[in-house]
């Protein structure tokens, strides 16, 4: 059965999804004011080996992906830059678009951005609104998070700490983990100047950040959904507003799972422009290493444990997943001579199978169940004298199958 870690539980469960066969995901994706680092795609990775190990376990998997292209920090991009939001925001698309081609992310059809859905967020703000979860303040709007029972559950908030009086928070996002005791904003109503507004039935403005994830997962997924995915850093604030906006919209639960990768940091430290330490895939391309291994590289570490980077390691990595490949390749295209099958064979290649579905059912734990796999073919590669053209039609099989998850091997 397959177990996945719960930020909400705070332990690992069966997952059950609401449907037998299918499971209904929402996943973190990127800001595209400015190009994904290889911390960004470690989230986007993991959650494209979990969709992928669903998929092979047999769920049909229905799944949904924000394109985050109006927010404050965009806003303040165009303007430095003094360009047009399309072109920087088009700009970034289309690279984010091809390295997720490039290293196998197989984003889902429901990629959409939050530009297109303003009528989605429009029609939740009037509802909550309507409802007594938010209110207009100097022609914005603002969520009360007092009025959602269990509000801060995600993060474990403790609510009696919450202050007495009023305080709005009118920024999309704040630097840091920090929480904003508060009421925070929904929609931006228009001021002078502002360059990016939409005219609307509730008046000329742009959503925060806040209401649009919640605007894209009503449109293209509905009200409720099995798994809400991202990266550490939304545990703070984001997702526990989504959850209070998602909830108080339907009236009925969000999500039963919630996932969260941890940060890959580069030689001990956070990325950061200050620190000029942000690595791109573009820079590991430029030392001649393939997509193969930077995907590799990015999920063979779990993604709930923090993942250091640096050029030392990433070279050991490459050299590791050259080698498995080289066996596999070795292996699967020997014609095989053997007269008769060699139980042990046989056996070897059943547990390669075994070996990889228990560690990934094992909250997608992709590291042991690649080691567990390596281990193994170094064991056939001994024996391919004893292989027979139904063996390596056998492992071949079962290579490419488990290949469909892992995506590095042929």
């Amino acid at each position: 059965m397959l177990m996945l870690y719960n930020t909400m539980t705070r332990r690992k469960e069966a997952f059950v999804p609401r449907d037998p066969s299918a499971a209904t995901i929402f996943t973190c994706g990127p800001s595209i004011y400015q190009r994904p680092h290889i911390g960004n795609y470690r989230t986007f990775m993991y959650e494209d080996i979990l969709q992928k190990y669903l998929e092979y376990r047999g769920y049909k998997v229905d799944r949904a992906m924000p394109l985050t292209d109006i927010e404050d920090k965009t806003i303040l991009e165009a303007v430095k830059k003094g360009e047009h939001i399309d072109i920087i925001t088009g700009s970034v698309e289309k690279i984010f678009l091809e390295e997720a081609k490039k290293l196998k992310i197989r984003l889902p059809k429901k990629t959409a951005r939050s530009s297109a859905c303003v009528d989605s967020a429009v029609r939740l703000i009037e509802r909550l609104i309507d409802t007594g979860h938010a209110y207009w303040h100097n022609g914005d709007v603002f969520f009360d998070p007092l009025t959602h029972k269990g509000f801060g559950r995600l993060y474990g908030l403790d609510m009696k700490q919450w202050p007495r009086r009023k305080a709005r928070f009118r920024r999309d996002t704040y630097r840091g983990n920090r929480w904003n005791r508060g009421d925070f904003i929904l929609w931006h109503g228009y001021r002078e100047g502002d360059i990016s507004t939409w005219g609307t039935r509730i008046g000329k403005g742009r959503p925060s950040w806040n209401i649009q994830d919640p605007s894209i997962i009503i449109r293209h997924l509905g009200g409720e959904i099995d798994i809400n995915c991202g990266g550490i850093d939304n545990i703070y604030r984001h997702h526990d507003y989504n959850i209070a906006i998602m909830e108080s919209y339907t009236g009925r639960a969000f999500a039963n799972y919630y996932m969260h990768g941890e940060h890959l940091i580069v030689n001990g430290k956070p990325m950061s422009k200050s620190r000029g330490n942000i690595v791109y895939p573009e820079d590991i391309f430029r030392r001649k290493f393939a997509a193969p291994e930077l995907r590799f590289y990015l999920f063979y570490t779990h993604y709930r444990s923090r993942l250091n980077y640096t050029p030392d390691r990433f070279k050991k990595s490459s050299a590791l997943i050259a080698d498995f490949r080289s066996i596999a390749h070795e292996l699967t295209g020997y014609p095989g001579k053997g007269k008769s099958r060699n139980p042990e064979i046989a056996s070897h290649i059943t547990a390669l199978r075994r070996e990889f579905d228990d560690a990934m059912d094992d909250d997608l734990d992709a590291g042991t169940a690649f080691d567990a796999m390596y281990r193994i073919l170094k064991k056939l590669i001994g024996l391919k004298n004893g292989f027979t053209a139904a063996d390596t039609k056998s492992l071949s099989s079962t290579l490419k199958n488990i290949d469909e998850v892992f995506g590095v091997i042929f």
